[in-house]
């Protein structure tokens, strides 16, 4: 799982949601995160008109869809159309072409046909999410190499013998330069397509497997569009985002100095509308709608196909249970549930990673979020693409009346939140979104904006493990460490947009942003907390201490003071981790008193002890490779448990629809 949404609220050392939301992307080798960080527009947001339900659904949509990059007026690098894949016929050829069950089969063998098809994917959500429109309401690509044929034949792109490689009119060969990562994973399944694409449609890709440090280099690669098809993963999760990589002005060009994500060059202008009016949305059925638009474009111009989500493996022993397996949320989400079938006490987990903080405002990796979990308090979870409040007593929302929206009027002067995601003094020649959600450049004068405030309540009864109970002095350090600039976070950007925060209670807080700071996530950005009266080894006070120490405190960093189901007793580094039952946790005490995460960098040793019973837990985190097959085995024997589940993580084509 690479950086998924995970809502902490920042008790002791882990991150708040609005922190963990706004992580960079995480470069990996075969696993890219979009970024998610506000996009900087110059169009009008106001909503786009939802289509008729029936509308652009057909399979056969208008093949006559125009695609263009950076503007119609754009004349500068990349600027013209790939002699190939501009034409819209062939990037659907190219889809029906594409057996993508046969792709699954190659790297996951041993799945049975159900869940094979369980990790088929239409676009860039899942079919499950809250802003998937439904597939009546997309472009479908059924394996249909027939249907692929005839759309290659009306291209121009005929062939003398099944199998043989077309050619236009010239004589040229049907030919793309294929991009992708040399991970053995996605070296298989590409295998596998470059032979269907040949055998069913005389289609042949020319395959380059280059190192992570090539294909996602900030001069390289994905990032200077230095390719014509190319395969990778994103990772979706709750909030759909997608901006940076959906929207005109995301195309990475020399112009902009190759910022954004959308490799493709795509520039569907309703499109573009639709995913800039779904970020700057509060309303999830707004949202929702927007998306839907995005979708139906995505689909219809066939510009990057997805493929199949990646396969998610937990394991446990026959003897845990109350384990809740999702593809959006950390397994150790609900530890305080767990509990062994005999009535034992203790609990070993595997991981084959083991983080070098639990501060994860400068470690939001998988295993420390995952580690940081049995000692925090939730703010809310994020269990199937959506979010729940957890140790809130709800997430507030406009349609509740936690949150409010309301119109000022500003002039010339005040502080408000700009296009370019920042906090500015308004004057002439800012870009805003004035009250009707339409973007505009300032010229001068009065002018009414949104304002959004949210008001954050917690349950009550939340005590750290020393027996102090959460009180309004720990918000106020949290908020004053969480947005020191000496901290060293990756993004302040939420911290800027805040023009308000006033503190309650003892548990209650209201934010009110700048004017135009519309955060669609408004409702888990929630503010850290930290105990204000810790004492530290070196006998000072944790609230005296400066923000630019924080990361090297032993308190903070390797055994932080808890507020949630568990303490941490010991950090044996390189070894173990040793959780203890917290008895002072206001939901009471869990039943397993003891919980220890052994990390074992081997996968298979990992197994190993699961099936000799010297493991009870390995998370998907930790089970990717051949070993998997051997746990589903383990598990149709009986020996032991194992959930399989569609990740998040998931594999596509992009299409490189300009050249430079």
């Amino acid at each position: 799982m690479a950086l998924l949404l995970s809502l902490i609220a920042a008790c002791s050392s882990a991150p708040s949601a609005e922190q963990t939301a706004q992580q960079e992307p995480q470069v990996q080798t075969v696993v890219v995160t979009a970024e998610i960080e506000p996009l900087i527009a110059t169009v009008e947001v106001t909503s786009t008109p939802a289509p008729a339900a029936a509308e652009g659904a057909t399979t056969e949509a208008d093949t006559s869809a125009e695609v263009s990059t950076f503007g119609p007026d754009y004349t500068g690098p990349f600027s013209t159309p790939h002699p190939i894949l501009s034409n819209l016929q062939v990037r659907r050829a190219i889809a029906h072409c594409t057996n993508r069950l046969e792709l699954i089969e190659s790297v996951y063998p041993y799945l049975e046909d159900g869940q094979k098809e369980g990790l088929l994917i239409n676009t860039f959500l899942t079919s499950d999410h809250w802003a998937y429109p439904g597939d009546a309401n997309i472009t479908l690509y059924p394996f249909e190499p027939e249907q692929g044929n005839a759309l290659l034949e009306e291209a121009g792109w005929t062939q003398e013998a099944p199998g043989e490689v077309r050619v236009n009119e010239a004589g040229e060969p049907l030919s793309l330069k294929f991009l992708s990562t040399d991970a053995t994973f996605r070296q298989t399944w590409a295998a596998v397509l470059e032979q269907q694409l040949l055998q069913n449609c005389g289609i042949q890709i020319i395959r380059t497997h280059a190192p992570g440090s090539f294909v996602f280099g900030q001069s390289t690669g994905l990032n200077r569009r230095d390719f014509e098809l190319a395969a990778f993963a994103w990772v979706g999760d709750a909030d759909p985002k997608g901006s940076t990589l959906y929207s005109c002005d995301q195309i990475p060009l020399p112009v902009n100095n190759w910022e954004g994500q959308n490799y493709m060059g795509w520039c569907n202008e309703e499109a573009s509308r639709a995913i800039i009016a779904a970020n700057n949305a509060l309303d999830r059925e707004v949202r929702a709608e927007q998306y839907g638009i995005v979708q139906r474009a995505f689909t219809e111009d066939m510009v990057s196909l997805p493929l199949f989500n990646r396969l998610a493996v937990e394991a446990i022993s026959n003897n845990v249970q109350g384990f809740r397996v999702d593809p959006t949320e950390y397994y150790f989400s609900n530890i305080e549930e767990w509990t062994l079938a005999d009535g034992g006490e203790e609990l070993v987990v595997a991981m084959t990673q083991e983080p070098d903080t639990l501060f994860t405002y400068v470690n939001a990796s998988a295993s420390a979020v995952n580690l940081s979990y049995p000692i925090n308090t939730i703010s809310a979870t994020s269990y199937d693409y959506d979010f729940q409040a957890k140790d809130l007593t709800q997430l507030p929302t406009i349609e509740n009346g936690s949150a409010t929206l309301i119109e000022v009027e500003v002039q010339e002067g005040d502080i408000v939140w700009s296009l370019s995601a920042e906090a500015v003094e308004l004057a002439p020649g800012v870009e805003i979104q004035n009250a009707d959600g339409e973007i505009i450049t300032y010229e001068g004068g009065p002018m009414l904006m949104s304002q959004l405030t949210v008001t954050f309540e917690y349950n009550e009864g939340i005590t750290w493990e020393d027996g102090e109970p959460l009180k309004q002095a720990d918000f106020e350090l949290g908020y004053r460490i969480g947005c020191d600039p000496d901290l060293g976070r990756v993004s302040y950007a939420v911290c800027e947009s805040y023009e308000d925060v006033e503190f309650l209670d003892d548990r209650s807080y209201t934010i009110t942003y700048r004017p135009g700071a519309l955060w669609s996530l408004y409702s888990v950005f929630t503010l850290p907390f930290f105990p204000s009266h810790q004492v530290l080894a070196d006998g000072r006070n944790l609230a005296d201490v400066p923000a630019v120490e924080w990361a090297s405190l032993p308190e903070i960093a390797e055994q932080p003071l808890s507020t949630g189901p568990y303490r941490l007793v010991a950090w044996e580094k390189g070894q173990r981790i040793i959780y203890e039952a917290n008895p002072n946790y206001y939901r009471g005490e869990p039943a397993i008193k003891r919980i220890t995460v052994v990390f074992i960098p081997d996968a298979n040793q990992a197994v190993a002890q699961l099936l000799t019973g010297n493991v009870d837990v390995i998370g998907n985190q930790d089970l990717s490779g051949p070993e998997v097959e051997q746990v589903l085995q383990a598990a149709s024997n009986g020996d032991i448990q194992a959930f399989t589940v569609a990740s998040p993580t998931w594999e596509h084509l992009d299409m490189n629809l300009f050249i430079r």
